[in-house]
């Protein structure tokens, strides 16, 4: 399988922007760190979405009989129960280690408007309206996090608890002394059912909404048309006292066969740091194994003619322009083609380190002379080595970067064409890389890499560093409303 030397070079540097993750055996090629930050900022979002949630609370008409001394038996029925507005003031969302997070929300209050009516003597049927006024509502939820056989994140309240400290009711209308002297059985009653439908609006919303929002993480993702990256969960988050770790497969693989990769993750230990919202550790692995799958598939390969040189270049791959290097090959093969065929030795592998990102690769290059009767007659072969580094960019959402080439070494293997001035073809490499190919391939890595995010989640403050064997990338979140 062959490809043109732009292609190849886009796949070994391409490496260098590839945010995903990958994983084998127990240590996870990616991890997403949320700080208390971050718990902080997603406490604050999820009161917001819990608040909009209560407020459609429908409550159930409720009834009850009464006997009063000197005025006889009766029964009321409040219905018609509308709530105005809610307020969740406060909240905080801790790490609950070994479960997953802990969800405290106080100082809240409800306030409800309804009808009652009252029957009192087969013949006495007075009604009006209330308001009601729920004050210092205490909510405790636990969240217990987890993954499904796929992959995909789960969440389930695995308990929900909720207190009312003070439940005032305000009747109008005829008789309605009369209920306000059952006032207390009255609050009590509204106390007890709104604790109830609390607790089971927050198990709905769990379902409903947030369970479905962890699933719009994508399992897999496609990078190009040849590759997609598992971003399945290794296993479930893990909580800790002061934050919350999730830990992502990432195999890169080929869409079209998966085969198992001969690597190994390293084990990645992450600063301690808390002053952003969310840290991604990236370990190496991921990238290597992306290169290694292109290696595998003989995408580094390639074959260069001379139709690939732009049409004003003043050099041409042909013999009379390669007399400059080796000038008996013009007068053995006068005007005719050239061909260079390569393709690395093995698998470009990533290095980091402190403040630094490079890519070595040897690549082995045979000549060929395009003969009259269509054969080509190996004439040379070349060993190159280059290193490349890249500085990386980020935005909202993406990784871009640009390369940072770094010198070519060509070493001559064989010649059959006598001398050959080795040091001034690599020169003429070097200067067509900086003014044709990187130009066009930094223009692709230009438009950048999405990270693995979950819908309508942005990133700003960010700040990359490069660590042994993992990038570190921190940032703050956004949730941008539709």
């Amino acid at each position: 399988m062959g490809a043109s030397p732009g292609s190849l070079l886009s796949l070994l540097l391409g490496l260098l922007l590839i945010s995903a993750l990958g994983v084998l055996g127990t240590n996870p090629g990616l991890v997403a760190r949320i700080t208390d930050k971050g718990l902080a900022y997603g406490a604050q979002e999820g009161l917001l979405g819990l608040q909009r949630e209560l407020q459609k609370i429908k409550l159930p008409n409720f009834n009850g009989d009464f006997k009063i001394k000197h005025v006889g038996h009766g029964s009321y029925e409040f219905h018609s129960l509308d709530i105005r507005s809610c307020e969740l003031r406060g909240s905080v969302l801790k790490p609950l280690p070994s479960h997953g997070l802990s969800l405290s929300i106080s100082d809240s209050s409800i306030h409800m408007q309804g009808r009652w009516k009252v029957k009192l003597n087969r013949f006495m049927k007075p009604q009006g309206s209330f308001d009601l006024q729920v004050e210092d509502i205490t909510i405790a939820i636990n969240l217990l996090l987890g993954s499904e056989p796929s992959g995909r994140p789960t969440v389930t309240a695995s308990s929900c608890n909720s207190y009312i400290r003070r439940v005032e009711v305000d009747l109008s209308g005829g008789l309605g002394w009369l209920l306000k002297l059952l006032r207390d059985q009255i609050q009590s009653r509204f106390r007890r059912v709104l604790e109830s439908k609390i607790c089971e609006m927050v198990q709905k919303s769990v379902t409903s909404d947030l369970q479905p929002y962890l699933q719009t993480l994508p399992v897999t993702a496609k990078i190009d048309s040849f590759l997609d990256v598992d971003y399945s969960l290794t296993e479930a988050p893990q909580a800790t006292a002061q934050m919350l770790d999730v830990l992502f497969k990432g195999e890169i693989f080929y869409h079209n066969h998966r085969s198992p990769v001969a690597l190994l993750p390293p084990v990645l230990s992450l600063p301690e740091d808390h002053t952003q919202m969310v840290y991604f550790a990236i370990s190496d692995y991921v990238f290597n194994t992306a290169s290694l799958v292109y290696y595998q598939a003989g995408y580094m390969n390639f074959s260069f003619t001379d139709d690939m040189i732009p049409s004003d270049s003043p050099f041409r791959l042909t013999t009379g322009s390669f007399r400059a290097f080796a000038p008996r090959i013009a007068r053995l093969y006068p005007n005719m083609n050239l061909e260079l065929q390569g393709g690395v030795v093995s698998a470009p592998l990533l290095q980091l380190s402190p403040g630094n990102l490079s890519v070595t690769s040897q690549i082995e290059i045979e000549g060929f002379v395009l003969l009259p009767s269509s054969v080509r007659k190996p004439i040379f072969r070349l060993d190159v080595v280059t290193n490349v580094s890249a500085t990386l960019n980020l935005n909202t959402s993406r990784i871009t970067g640009i390369l940072d080439p770094g010198k070519l070494h060509v070493e001559l293997k064989e010649s059959k064409v006598g001398v050959f001035n080795v040091e001034l073809l690599a020169g003429f490499l070097n200067y067509f890389m900086l003014n044709t190919l990187y130009p066009e391939i930094n223009e692709k890595l230009a438009q950048g890499f999405p990270l693995p995010l979950l819908k309508h989640i942005q990133l700003y403050d960010l700040v990359l560093q490069i660590h042994k064997d993992f990038l570190f990338l921190g940032a703050n979140i956004q949730y941008m409303r539709v």
